[in-house]
């Protein structure tokens, strides 16, 4: 027979126990930072303020771009990003962006849905069968006011209503059959999940997860963006708790890694061998601190690759 311990390992994917996981810092930005992602180089870039910031395998900086108020983004099978943008003193910025492969604009994959102007587009997930992608919008909503929304952009550029009523809708992650998507609800403290019936059209909302609440020194419990792991466990950005959440398939929180930031804000697999979480966020409270980008090293555990192959 197999001692408890490792059938337990064997149980739960080998996912490192918290105590034998280190987290270290990478980089650091002169202000809180999200968006971490990866093109085919294994080049990483955060958003941060105002501008992209372009991060080397080696950990060296560089601005990339500046388009005013970046968050989410993901890089496309030919190199070039889109990115969620918002701006609210530049309206017409406050949109889905395509940019080049050095970061120069190409134009807008979305401004509105249904002839209204997106609010504050945040995170972003790409349907790569299907030529199109998911994102969320939250601007001007909270537990009081539930008016965020999520969205799909088709491979003909048409904007599409997929869920409204929800407690500022940040992170989003597409599973790899295309089947179920995940919605991390920040106001809720919750992870929503939806059967996808077809491109853009889902199912009823139904609560994935309720997140652990702020304790001691933490100073909120809001989930933020998220990743996926190739045994289907979801990797949630707790942003005020410093911690990275881990909920297994079934909606169990099984894993709670630090996040090296205190108001952590992202996450995503990065390495040569995609068992490296990188994680974005605030060194302290948002609001004048920091940007850090930290990596946890997972042995055993092998991120789901979301960078399209390249062209």
């Amino acid at each position: 027979m197999f001692p408890a311990t490792l059938l337990l390992l064997h149980v739960l994917g080998e996912l490192p126990a918290e105590a034998n996981v280190q987290v270290v810092e990478v980089a650091r930005v002169p202000s809180y930072c999200e968006g971490i992602v990866f093109d085919h180089a294994g080049n990483a870039y955060i958003s941060h303020s105002k501008y992209i910031t372009k991060v080397t395998p080696e950990g060296k900086t560089s601005i990339w771009a500046e388009t005013g108020g970046p968050n989410g983004h993901k890089v496309l099978a030919d190199g070039t990003h889109i990115v969620c943008n918002f701006t609210p003193d530049n309206p017409a910025m406050t949109a889905i962006l395509h940019l080049d492969t050095n970061g120069k604009l190409i134009g807008k994959l979305s401004t509105e849905c249904d002839g209204k102007p997106l609010r504050g587009p945040n995170d972003l997930t790409l349907d790569v069968p299907n030529g199109g992608f998911y994102f969320t919008d939250p601007g001007g909503s909270d537990d009081k006011k539930k008016i965020g929304t999520v969205h799909y952009v088709t491979k003909e550029g048409k904007t599409l209503l997929v869920a409204e009523g929800l407690m500022f809708p940040n992170g989003i992650v597409l599973t790899p059959d295309g089947k179920k998507l995940y919605v991390a609800e920040s106001k809720g403290n919750r992870v929503l999940v939806y059967d996808v019936l077809a491109p853009g059209k889902v199912g009823p909302t139904k609560v994935f997860c309720n997140l652990p609440t702020k304790e001691g020194e933490q100073i909120d419990n809001q989930p933020d963006g998220m990743c996926l792991d190739s045994e289907g466990n979801l990797y949630v950005a707790h942003y005020g708790m410093k911690q990275v959440q881990v909920i297994n398939p079934e909606g169990k929180v099984i894993r709670r890694y630090p996040g090296g930031n205190l108001t952590t804000s992202n996450v995503a697999f990065g390495g040569p061998d995609m068992d490296t979480l990188y994680i974005t966020g605030g060194i302290r409270k948002e609001a004048g601190s920091e940007g850090g980008l930290f990596r946890l090293k997972l042995p055993g555990v092998k991120g789901l690759t979301i960078l399209p192959a390249k062209k």
